[in-house]
């Protein structure tokens, strides 16, 4: 297999709420919304977002369930204050801020928001990480 991603596809309860959330808050440039899916362009990789029922279907699985997932989606920012900066907007647009941001043990600074869906995300300045 090749090292990449190509899609992320985050199951939501409300597409048009979840889709806002993304384009409005997030700013993320939305390239499609067709039917039941939309896109959005994050570099080589895409972010679709899905009805959680027909995502679970697709997959074979029980759309029920709910606590923590397992995993978390990053993003790296330029500076502490692009950090705060974010979480901050995405509190006013309908997110949860689960953690704000602080030092970090590893060096950086980072917080955690939640969107409207409860997906986790980090946001994180690395001195170190090579992407921004």
């Amino acid at each position: 297999m090749e090292p990449r991603i190509s899609f992320i596809t985050l199951g939501v309860s409300d597409l048009e709420r979840a889709t806002r959330f993304y384009a409005e808050v997030l700013k993320l440039p939305q390239i499609l919304q067709q039917g039941d899916i939309a896109f959005f362009e994050m570099g080589k990789t895409w972010l679709a977002l899905y009805p959680r029922h027909l995502l679970a279907a697709d997959a074979g699985v029980p759309a029920t369930g709910n606590g923590f997932s397992g995993f978390t989606l990053a993003h790296n920012v330029r500076s502490p204050e692009e950090v705060d900066a974010l979480l901050n907007e995405a509190e006013q647009g309908g997110g949860k801020i689960t953690k704000p941001g602080h030092r970090a043990d590893w060096g950086g600074y980072s917080g955690y928001f939640s969107d409207p869906d409860g997906f986790l995300w980090e946001v994180a300045w690395n001195p170190k990480f090579p992407h921004v």
